[in-house]
């Protein structure tokens, strides 16, 4: 059966679960009331919209859900949602895809303002954010370009952190302490936050810090199939060798090197610490509040690909004790990143400010971002990024039926890089958008409209004079249409317009985290995208959840082609541009098997698979998410919650020349979790294990998937003091 008949039977089988699954006997329609899928409202937009009432499919994670899924980075945290994938480049560096769109094309954001790194230059460079002490996360999947950016052409994660009070916190000090340990990585975590206030004065104060050792894995780092690769050269080069007792010390260093690869990542700790003050006013008419953090992060990048390459050009050697120095200075070559980011955010609104308008809001971010790349000892390249991001946004009073904003957004990044891994030039890169939303309510309907001008200029700090500037256009509609109290439809359809980013115009010379030799193309044009989402959603009853199928045609798609030749030992990538074409489905439904006023019992079944096609050379494109599903039973019964999931990626078949296929794999998981109260403390005790098979398991969308493995077996025990 075709992927394509595959994907009409899928979504055809749940909307028809979706469309048909009546109240169990017994329920009456007041008790269908209480059952009801977690319906959050979205910051970023301009109005109090829950999530179901957003055109866009939108889905946040908070509260039990954000503590089940806590991981070592925001892309891991995320990774089993509906629709997200990770870049999983080992515990310390996992960026989300969207529906297998990642990089410049997935804005992260933190707090609606931009994140200020480098994570969008490669998949070995962190996003400048530990998920220990967040409140929530809000992903909007899809077109996102109207109000998150004009790149967000995948979608768009935001953080939210709550270090700028925008309303009054409870009389008196308030907080939590967190503490987490872990088998599998030898996790030791703990975290503290604290709130007040004294009359129209608010104040947060948060500090955190992570350690974590290699992780553990069920077998070799390296897959069958690289694995099979080696053999096969070594019994090349022991046929070519004359020399037997060569040839036997040739096969002890390798059995030690397997030896040395079995059971663990090498290379894969992360130490994490960090911490933020903020203090807010609170008036009648609004607040204004400023907050300061620091991020610090120290973690290992797994050998690569190019790590390969070492151990053939070692075979080459006939010396034993060249050999061993080799070896030596292998081992000291492995790569660690001491990352550094210091920011300052100062967030304000001003209620009824003239007449005609409600409210007028803004959002200013700084920040200075250091990271240095250390081969064994030696500073190998530092990367630094010091930029602002501002953002207005003004909400009008109805015009006739219409009730929207209007905005604007400045940015400013100066970016450089210094060292052995200095592929992009020093750059600064200037921002300007202008953009309006939209609504109109008519009964049972919907409308939500949008525009964004966005200009952008990009100049070349290295005395060649080389600039780059562009504008792009982008524009949206939404249609939701109430159906019934239970039902809700949405249509979102999307122009959006990308200007390449500094690294594709500018990029030269060769980066070792994806083991490329990246060539950028001064001359590359606007990316241009048609989007299309249509959901079925179901809010209360007996089951709730949700069913999208999104189609997305690119002209002028940009991407890293590999060009069949080699420069400084590195494979030559240069990014060129093709049409191409993604299309999928998503799917969750939330069968309340039991509610009352002790507690439930809900099954939760999910998927979704995305399909992304180069339609210019006829062909897959690299790294695209396979096909996945998952299971899972949770259970809440006073002050105790247990459940259990499975969750299974189909093998990915569906690969751009030259691309290595990906096997199946399905994890296991399970929590148990205890809340009781001590006077005015409450106490969450939680224990989850993942991956409780100890099942290998690889990441297509990993540029690391044939050396770095997802995690073996591992046991998380927590424990929070809320006061």
């Amino acid at each position: 059966m075709s992927l394509f008949a595959r994907s009409l039977l899928f979504v055809g089988a749940s909307s028809f679960a979706l469309a048909q699954v009546a109240l169990p006997p017994g329920n009456s329609a007041e008790e269908a009331d209480t059952l009801h899928l977690d319906d959050y409202v979205v910051s970023t937009h301009p109005y109090a919209r829950s999530a179901s009432e957003i055109a866009q499919p939108t889905n946040v994670v908070a509260g039990p859900k954000l503590d089940q899924n806590q991981s070592t980075s925001l892309g891991e945290l995320l990774a089993n949602e509906v629709g997200v994938s990770s870049t999983y480049f080992g515990p310390g560096a996992s960026r989300p895809i969207i529906r297998a769109l990642g990089g410049p094309r997935v804005a992260v954001l933190q707090n609606g303002t931009d994140t200020i790194d480098a994570s969008t230059l490669s998949p070995d460079h962190a996003v400048s954010l530990d998920p220990l002490l967040i409140e929530r996360v809000e992903i909007t999947r899809g077109p996102a370009a109207l109000l998150q950016g004009g790149s967000a052409i995948g979608g768009a994660v935001n953080v939210v952190t709550h270090r700028i009070h925008t309303t009054p916190p409870d009389p008196g000090v308030h907080g939590r302490i967190e503490g987490r340990i872990g088998t599998g990585n030898d996790e030791r975590s703990g975290g503290l936050v604290l709130e007040g206030s004294s009359g129209r004065l608010a104040w947060h104060a948060d500090a955190f810090h992570r350690e974590t050792n290699d992780i553990e894995i069920p077998g070799y780092a390296e897959s069958a199939w690289l694995r099979a690769q080696e053999e096969a050269e070594e019994h090349e080069h022991e046929d070519e060798d004359e020399d037997e007792d060569e040839d036997e010390h040739h096969d002890e260093e390798e059995d030690d090197d397997h030896e040395e690869a079995f059971g663990f990542v090498s290379n894969s700790f992360v130490t994490s610490k960090g911490g933020a003050f903020g203090l807010s006013w609170l008036g009648d008419a609004g607040y204004i509040g400023i907050a300061y953090q620091g991020f610090d992060s120290n973690y290992g990048v797994p050998p690569g690909a190019h790590a390969h390459e070492h151990d053939e050009e070692e075979h080459e050697e006939e010396d034993d004790d060249h050999h061993d120095e080799d070896e030596h200075e292998d081992e000291e070559a492995l790569v660690s990143i001491d990352l550094r980011q210091r920011r300052l955010d100062v967030e304000g609104e001003w209620r009824d400010p003239a007449a005609g308008w409600q409210a007028l809001r803004f959002r200013a971010s700084h920040a200075d971002y250091r990271h240095t790349e250390f081969e064994g000892d030696e500073v190998g390249t530092v990367f630094t990024n010091e930029g602002y991001d501002l953002r207005l946004d003004a909400l009008h009073d109805p015009w006739g039926e219409l009730q929207g904003a209007i905005g604007a957004k400045l940015g400013e990044s100066d970016f450089e890089a210094v060292g052995a891994e200095a592929f992009l030039p020093p750059t600064t890169t200037r921002e300007l958008a202008v953009f309006g939303f939209e609504e109109i309510e008519s009964g049972a309907n919907l409308w939500q409209f949008g525009a964004r001008a966005e200009w952008t200029d990009i100049a070349v700090n290295d005395g060649s004079g080389r600039s780059r500037d562009g504008d792009a256009l982008s524009a949206s509609a939404g249609w939701v249409r109430t159906l019934s109290d239970d039902w809700i439809v949405a249509l979102s359809l999307a122009h959006t317009e990308r200007l390449p980013t500094a690294q594709e115009l500018f990029a030269d010379g060769p980066h070792i985290g994806t083991s490329a030799y990246e060539i950028g193309d001064p001359d590359l044009g606007t990316e241009v995208s048609q989007g299309i989402d249509l959901t079925l959603r179901r809010r209360a009853g007996f089951i709730s959840g949700e069913v999208t199928v999104f189609a997305n045609r690119f002209d002028g798609f940009i991407y890293e082609n590999p060009r069949g030749t080699e420069e400084d030992g590195l494979a030559v990538y240069a990014f060129e541009q093709r049409d191409a074409q993604f299309h999928g489905a998503e799917a969750e439904a939330i069968f309340h098997l039991h509610e009352d006023e002790h507690g439930h019992i809900d099954l939760t079944l999910a998927g979704d698979f995305v399909r992304g096609r180069n339609r210019t050379d006829h062909h897959d494109l690299p790294r695209v998410t396979p096909a996945r599903g998952r299971i899972a039973l949770d259970w809440v019964r006073g002050a105790l919650r247990a459940g259990t999931g499975m969750s299974h990626a189909f093998d990915q078949k569906h690969v751009a020349p030259g691309e290595i296929p990906t096997d199946s794999y399905t994890l296991w998981s399970a929590y148990a979790g205890w809340r009781w109260t001590t006077g005015v403390t409450t106490w969450d005790l939680l224990l989850k294990g993942t991956n409780l098979t100890d099942a290998e398991a690889r990441g297509h969308t990993s540029f690391l998937k044939e050396v770095v493995p997802l995690p073996g077996r591992s046991i998380h025990l927590s424990l929070r003091l809320s006061f």
